[in-house]
């Protein structure tokens, strides 16, 4: 069941953030209720979460604005490969929609294959690659 994300659950959608990003995923003070955030439930447990953004600045590989971003999917590696990801997806785009977006866009990292597959499985289509430098000034 896929549901927007509430406080009761915090713990396992901190795990599963901790899980994808590592000491990057911080440690947020509270959970995002609503706004393009929800978490997958079995059993009552947190096994998949979604997190989501409407970007108005431009998006790489879009035409328009504003623009549904997804800036987090995670599924519990037990939990994969049974439709958890598809419907947290189907989630967030139909907020998506009654947020005013017409376009649905997400990134992942160059080497991360998996993430590649995932994506056009869920029908997203690459629109472009970039490779990002920087210079000590």
């Amino acid at each position: 069941m896929v549901t927007p994300a509430a406080p009761e659950h915090r713990e396992g959608w901190l795990a599963l953030r901790a899980a994808l990003w590592g000491e990057e995923a911080g440690d947020p003070v509270d959970l995002p209720e609503g706004d393009g955030n929800f978490v997958a439930l079995a059993g009552g447990r947190v096994i998949g979460f979604a997190e989501a953004a409407v970007r108005r600045d431009y998006v790489n590989g879009c035409d328009g604005s504003p623009v549904l971003f997804l800036e987090g999917l995670f599924v519990d590696p037990d939990h994969r490969r049974r439709g958890v990801a598809r419907a947290l997806i189907a989630a967030v785009a139909d907020w998506g929609r009654t947020q005013g977006c017409s376009e649905f866009a997400s990134d992942a990292e160059i080497d991360n294959l998996d993430s590649h597959a995932m994506h056009r499985a869920l029908g997203f289509v690459e629109t472009e690659r970039v490779v990002y430098f920087r210079r000590e000034l």
